[in-house]
C-alpha cells in the first residue's frame, strides 16, 4: 500500500530540464551538484522485475533509474530513498510530470530506512522483490568536492558500502535480488559484502568503454537465500571506436531495451 506523500516544488528554480530514454522521459535535475549520468539508465536495465514487483532504489536522487524501470516495466510499484529533502521533492516532481502514479521518493538516509518499509502490513514478511543502488563510490581520500550535494552524493566514507548492502538485503524478500553499478576496483569487496548478508548466485556484468578496453565500471546482481554458482556475462560495449554509442548501447540508453537476455 502506498502512503500519501505529496508532490511538492522545489524550494529553488535552479534546476534543468532534460530528458531520458530518447525523449520518452522529462527529467528535471538541480543545475548544481550531482548530476545524473548513463549509470542509472543502465543499471535500471539489468533488473529482472516484472508488473506487480515491488522495488526499492537506495539513493534515488531524482529518479532516473525508477522511472526508466517503471517505463520499461509497467505495473511495478516502485520506493526511491534520497537523503536530501530538495532532491527528493524534485523526484516526487518528476514522477508526476511523466504520469507514474505508481513511484514515491522517500526522504531518509541509509541506513536509517524508515520502519513501515522493513515488512508488508499484511504479512509482516520482508516486502521487496528487487533492490538496487548507484551508491558513492569515489574514495574517500579524494579531493572533496565544493558543492555539499555531489560531495554527500559521491564520497564512499569507511563503512558505507557495507551499510548500503546490509540495510538494502534486509528489505528483500526470498529469492528477491539486489544490484548494484560499481567501480571494477569495488567489485571484489561487494561480493564479500554480498555474500555476508545471505545474498548468493552473484551475476557480474562488465561495462565495456570500448572494445579491448578495461571496464571501469560493472554491474553487479545477487539474489537474497540463493545458493546456486555465480556467473560472469559478456556485458556490454558502450562506445565505438569514434567514440560514438555502440548500437547495443544505444538500444538501452535511447530506446528503454533491457540488458537481460
Amino acid at each position: 500500500m502506498f502512503f500519501s506523500v505529496p508532490t511538492l516544488s522545489p524550494t529553488t528554480n535552479l534546476y534543468t530540464h532534460d530528458f531520458l530514454l530518447g525523449g520518452r522521459l522529462v527529467y528535471n535535475q538541480l543545475a548544481a551538484g550531482y548530476r545524473t549520468g548513463i549509470e542509472p539508465v543502465l543499471l535500471s536495465a539489468f533488473i529482472p522485475a516484472k508488473r506487480g514487483d515491488a522495488v526499492i532504489e537506495g539513493g534515488c536522487g531524482t529518479g532516473a533509474g525508477l522511472m526508466c524501470l517503471a517505463h520499461r516495466v509497467p505495473g511495478i510499484r516502485g520506493f526511491g530513498l534520497e537523503q536530501d529533502q530538495e532532491t527528493t521533492l524534485l523526484a516526487r516532481e518528476n514522477f508526476s510530470i511523466n504520469n507514474f502514479q505508481n513511484l514515491q521518493c522517500i526522504h531518509a538516509t541509509i541506513p536509517h530506512i524508515p520502519s513501515f518499509m522493513m515488512q508488508d502490513a499484511a504479512s509482516g514478511k520482508l516486502r521487496f522483490d528487487h533492490a538496487f543502488a548507484n551508491p558513492p563510490w569515489h574514495a574517500d581520500s579524494g579531493t572533496p568536492s565544493p558543492n555539499p550535494r555531489r560531495e554527500a552524493a559521491r564520497r564512499l566514507l569507511p563503512g558505507m558500502l557495507s551499510e548500503w548492502i546490509a540495510s538494502l538485503a534486509r528489505l528483500l524478500k526470498q529469492q528477491g535480488t539486489l544490484t548494484l553499478i560499481l567501480p571494477t576496483g569495488l567489485y571484489p569487496q561487494a561480493c564479500q559484502l554480498m555474500e555476508k548478508n545471505s545474498l548468493g548466485r552473484i551475476t557480474l556484468f562488465p561495462l565495456w568503454p570500448k572494445a579491448g578496453k578495461q571496464p571501469k565500471i560493472i554491474l553487479i546482481q545477487a539474489y537474497k537465500y540463493s545458493a546456486g554458482m555465480g556467473r560472469i556475462l559478456p556485458g556490454l560495449t558502450l562506445h565505438q571506436e569514434d567514440g560514438k554509442y555502440s548500437q547495443e548501447a544505444k538500444a538501452v540508453l535511447q530506446e528503454g531495451h533491457s540488458l537481460l537476455s
